[in-house]
């Protein structure tokens, strides 16, 4: 399939992009490219793309594509927190448009990085994809938005996909640590604390970029009636799991390590367990590989290789709002997180 990938240079973007293209899919990527000083490890795939902000898309970019999966968003709570009026323009107004334009274009299949935070404070359920929305951030709110505006625009020509990830952990190229597990893990490893900013009680359901990307692989290569304006927790119901046991986890495998509390650590507003059952029964294709301990070990060894220090993970670098914010201070993107001074828009 010829596919266009937004955000195609992120976390879950560089990953998939190198499945795609082994799976033997034609892909163009499309990315402002804003952490590109930000690769951890390896080299990201050689694409086509168009070095842009989604929310300059057109029709034009759109047209001749077989699926858009669209991933490129202010990807995290600290993000959508920053300014949550960019949080709406670029995560749901963006994204909104996106569709249109894809669906004027004539591109048959949507997929859209949707998320397990839409369920945000649901307790101790396991909850489906018939569940409320409830989320509690900006971030989880977007996605709602989204996934409410999107649907109605199904039909026989346009079908759209919703991927309600959950929260995401492993190593990628361009590795976040502001994701649960590897930020224990990193914690661990670089001042031998594994630390919690929350009483360990919340509940989180939790998956490896690797796995996320092989659910996009399955989602779009299934038969249309069987992913047609339908949603799929993404995961596995096994790997769901309190704060304090994934901090356990890391105590285990990190040598000398030592589980601690911040000072004002309390119950987490943000707390809900999914079922993973549907995507289980109806994308066969899809066989998630990862779990929660083998990932904490895949990152222990990759940050033993790499000789992490404390002033990488908590640097501008590798944090994604500190790094956004350090583009700003210095003229790189203004307040609206856009280049300044960017380079015209082409495929190369």
């Amino acid at each position: 399939m010829k596919v266009l990938v937004t955000g195609h240079r992120g976390y879950i973007g560089s990953v998939l992009t190198a499945l795609l293209l082994e799976k033997g899919h034609d892909v163009t990527g499309y990315d402002s490219d804003l952490y590109r000083a930000c690769t951890f490890t390896g080299e990201l795939a050689e694409v086509p793309e168009f070095e842009s902000d989604v929310r300059d898309a057109s029709v034009e970019d759109l047209r001749g594509f077989d699926a858009v999966i669209h991933l490129a968003g202010l990807s995290n709570d600290p993000l959508g927190d920053y300014r949550p009026g960019l949080t709406d323009a670029i995560n749901c107004k963006a994204s909104v448009r996106l569709a249109a334009l894809a669906k004027t274009a004539g591109v048959p299949r949507f997929l859209f990085a949707s998320s397990c935070s839409t369920y945000g404070a649901a307790g101790q359920d396991f909850l489906d994809e018939t569940a409320a929305f409830n989320p509690v951030t900006p971030y989880g709110a977007s996605k709602v938005d989204v996934e409410l505006a999107v649907a109605p625009m199904a039909d026989e020509s346009f079908s759209p996909t919703f991927i309600r990830a959950s929260t995401a952990y492993g190593l990628s190229p361009r590795l976040r640590f502001d994701l649960v597990l590897n930020n224990l893990t990193a914690w661990a490893f670089t001042t031998g604390e594994v630390y919690l900013k929350s009483d360990g009680t919340p509940w989180r359901p939790i998956v490896h970029v690797e796995d996320i990307a092989a659910a996009y692989v399955a989602a779009m290569t299934a038969d249309r009636q069987l992913v047609h304006n339908k949603a799929f927790n993404v995961g596995l119901t096994t790997e769901n799991y309190q704060m304090r046991e994934i901090a356990d986890m890391v105590k285990d495998v990190v040598p000398g390590s030592r589980v601690d509390f911040a000072p004002d650590a309390g119950p987490d507003t943000r707390c809900y367990r999914v079922d993973c059952g549907h995507i289980a029964r109806t994308l066969h294709a899809f066989k998630p590989q990862w779990t929660a301990r083998r990932g904490v070990e895949q990152l222990y060894g990759a940050f033993c290789d790499s000789g992490l220090t404390l002033d990488d993970f908590e640097g501008e670098r590798f944090k994604r709002i500190a790094h956004i914010k350090k583009l700003i201070r210095e003229g790189s993107i203004d307040e609206d997180l856009r280049r300044v001074h960017a380079r015209a828009r082409a495929i190369a």
